[in-house]
């Protein structure tokens, strides 16, 4: 991952690969390093990723300080370009970097696979000649040959094929530190040397019958088995960011664009804002912006995770990297390059995925005496059968002693949270879910109430006519619905544009382009509006702006006191002084809001409704859906203060709100879940956003959240639980009982099947 963004004039965040990290230990002193370079104020370490994100002041210090205290430590780094000049880091172009990872992690794989081939055949090699006694035609040859020819194959698979955890282990050991490379290297190493000297000194270690013990196969088998569990490892961790270059390739490669009066073919990257790009059926949009011409219907699912295609028409937004299903229609660029919709998704998931939940801290202090701790276990458990063990003393005490060092190694530690994270980001991710960071993924699955917005969040934040009532003698209704259209055409108020879209839609009229002249419009702010239409005075609005016009509405009041009762808003309309019919104008609840609140108190949540609306409006919806709190009439400035009352009542409160009027209670509340379209993703108040406005998404993710968490600790179990019983197991305890001692073959087992379970635990998040 290779990105630089400047949060203001001196602090500059940077993202970038670090190589040679294999455990917990690692991550704890790469990060150890990047926090002593002065003007450093954060730095998190991701095992999973094999990366680093930096905060600093590049007032105090620079990249290549950084890097060089990295390198220090004894790690590869590989910085991006563009923080040669981190002044000017806010240039930042978006570039490809979880590809870049990908690739590097398929060259890793690639890698690990041939070296673990190769080390496998030498070491069935080494097990055939080491074991005469099961293969006849081996005797023939004496073990003093058969010794030095099992030497140098276990030589070459150990520097050879497992040279990199060698020589990490002595990168470790000149900085002072150790890992769970110097385990592995520890232990093989010293069954080697032993073996070793046992062959080339045969006459100094010997059994009864005169040839001496040797150690080749554990050795090399050791070594096979750990590159084994290394590409499995590699090979899972390579799934858990699979949802980020998913989304990487969904991007268009090519785009039509009308330039000049001519359509001609470019690359996707070259679209600008203001670029009329012509979308054809089965082709991808290349840009974020809005339709100008034609219709069709596009496949937004790999952002919101909808699988409807949903409808675009001439004034509809369209979110590059979805795909267009049927007809051929032409927009208008408005964002491109890293401002779409899809490259901030990205960003977002990236974030989270390189920010560590509060939880990583167990594994971050456990790795700070993990390793010197085995390694005093190892030396006591070694010092103990050989001193006090029964014969031969020294080999049962070196094999024990390898044993409690190979089973003992922490890279499933190391792997516990990182792979959940990445895992569970990446889910929500491909579901419409972005999830800012792992702090917030851990916090939402505390939570125990949910506040709703209204107005665009429950409900579809547009008003529409839901009845037209005619209480007119004269005027059919056709004609009293063309009449009030016609002068509410005239009106830019929000529920005079409901008013007209109601006359357009079926029967009521043929269309827009039908509506009536209107001479001598007056509109009276807050009131209503006036106007004459085909020779009579129409007017709407209000109630009280029809009593100081002399129209009585009391003979129809019980007709439209259930409407008033529910919370709906009626524009009155009157023709030549006569009281002649009632628009009902609500904002109908979002389909998915009833789903919504089912679910949250399935998960045993509490929920409420914050609004600036009526309390009878707020009420109604309330009513509807199930919610069990109501606040309303609230000014937007007030919606922090109702979040602060529930917060010191000892509610920990999520906020799911349009993320505009909404910020201040976004920011306030334990968890701000912002409802975000395609053009929106990226409010910065929201710790979650959901694409494509479906409230639903809230108890998702708050599920999502809690199974996150979940695996997060069952991966702590299963990196400890080896440990805990494996061990003692290694040092001998079940020797003095049953006579059994644990064999290092059998530890390397467990240690490689300790790293795999965590990241195959992890990867069950991506069908939840």
């Amino acid at each position: 991952m290779d990105t630089v963004r400047n949060n203001n004039n001196k602090k500059v965040e940077i993202s970038f690969p670090v190589s040679g990290m294999s455990c917990a230990s690692c991550v704890r002193r790469v990060e150890q390093a990047i926090m002593k370079t002065p003007g450093v104020e954060s730095a998190a370490v991701n095992l999973a990723t094999e990366s680093a994100t930096v905060v600093y002041d590049c007032s105090l210090s620079g990249s290549d300080e950084i890097k060089k205290s990295i390198e220090d430590a004894g790690y590869e780094v590989i910085l991006p370009s563009q923080v040669q000049d981190d002044l000017k880091a806010d240039e930042k172009d978006i570039i490809d970097p979880v590809m870049q990872v990908s690739s590097r992690k398929k060259g890793e794989i690639a890698e690990l696979s041939a070296k673990f081939r190769l080390a496998l055949a030498a070491s069935i090699v080494i097990f055939i000649v080491g074991m005469p006694e099961f293969f006849p035609f081996v005797k023939s040859i004496g073990f003093g040959v058969r010794h030095y020819i099992l030497m140098f194959l276990t030589a070459w698979v150990m520097f050879g094929a497992g040279w990199r955890f060698f020589r990490g282990a002595w990168v470790a050991a000149a900085h002072g530190t150790s890992d769970m490379n110097t385990l592995v290297s520890v232990g093989t190493f010293s069954a080697f040397i032993y073996s070793a000297f046992a062959t080339i000194f045969p006459h100094l270690v010997h059994s009864g019958n005169g040839e001496p013990h040797v150690y080749y196969d554990t050795a090399s088998m050791i070594i096979t088995l750990i590159l084994l569990g290394r590409m499995l490892e590699a090979k899972a961790k390579g799934q858990t960011s699979e949802a980020i270059v998913k989304l990487l390739e969904i991007q268009a490669k090519k785009a039509v664009v009308i330039r000049n009066g001519v359509e001609s073919e470019i690359p996707a990257e070259d679209v600008i804002p203001g670029d009329f790009v012509v979308v054809k059926p089965g082709g991808k949009i290349p840009a974020d912006g809005t339709v100008t011409e034609g219709f069709s219907a596009v496949d937004e699912s790999m952002l919101t995770g909808e699988p409807v295609p949903a409808d675009k028409t001439t004034g509809d937004k369209v979110t590059g990297g979805t795909v267009n299903t049927t007809g051929s229609f032409v927009f208008r660029a408005e964002k491109t390059g890293k401002d779409t919709a899809l490259a901030k998704i990205v960003e977002i998931v990236e974030q989270a995925q390189m920010h560590k939940p509060p939880v990583q801290r167990i594994a971050d202090t456990i790795a700070s005496w993990f390793v010197p701790v085995v390694i005093s276990i190892a030396v006591l458990t070694f010092t103990v059968w050989f001193i006090w063990g029964p014969k031969p003393s020294l080999t049962i005490a070196l094999m024990n002693f390898i044993s409690v060092l190979i089973i003992a190694c922490p890279c499933a530690l190391g792997l516990a949270t990182p792979t959940a994270i990445m895992a569970g980001t990446g889910r929500g991710a491909g579901r419409g879910i972005l999830i800012r960071s792992g702090e917030a993924l851990e916090k939402a699955g505390k939570i125990n109430i949910v506040v709703f917005d209204k107005t665009g969040t429950l409900t579809e934040g547009k008003p529409a006519v839901e009845e037209f009532l005619n209480f007119s003698r004269t005027f059919g209704d056709k004609d009293i619905i063309s009449l009030a259209a016609s002068v509410e055409n005239k009106s830019e108020h929000p529920l005079g544009e409901a008013i007209v879209r109601f006359a357009a839609r079926g029967e009521n009229i043929t269309g827009v382009g039908d509506l009536l002249p209107v001479d001598g419009f007056l509109a009276y702010p807050g009131r209503g509006v006036k106007g004459e239409c085909a020779g009579k005075t129409v007017l709407a609005g209000k109630l009280a702006f029809m009593q100081e016009s002399g129209v009585d509405f009391t003979p129809f009041f019980e007709k439209i006191q259930p409407y008033e009762d529910k919370g709906s808003t009626i524009v009155y309309f009157s023709v030549d002084g006569e009281p002649s019919a009632a628009a009902i104008i609500s904002d109908s609840i979002k389909s998915t809001a009833g789903e919504a609140v089912s679910r949250l108190k399935k998960l045993g949540l509490q929920t409420a409704i914050l609004t600036g609306d009526s309390r009878k409006a707020a009420a109604h919806v309330a009513s509807t859906l199930g919610i069990d709190t109501v606040i309303a009439e609230v000014l937007p400035h007030e919606k922090s203060l109702e979040i602060e009352k529930l917060q010191k009542q000892g509610k920990v409160v999520a906020m799911a709100g349009d993320g505009v009027n909404d910020a201040p209670a976004l920011a306030v509340a334990d968890i701000g879940i912002a409802m975000g379209s395609g053009s929106d993703i990226a409010i910065e108040t929201a710790d979650i956003t959901i694409v494509g406005n479906d409230p639903a998404k809230a108890a998702e993710a708050v599920n999502l959240s809690r199974q996150t968490v979940k695996v997060i600790y069952q991966n702590f179990f299963w990196a400890f639980i080896y440990n805990i019983i494996g061990i003692p197991i290694a040092a001998g305890v079940l020797y003095p009982i049953w006579g059994i001692f644990l064999q290092p073959v059998f530890a390397s087992l467990a240690m490689a099947f300790s790293s795999v379970s965590v990241v195959t635990n992890s990867l069950r998040l991506r069908k939840m």
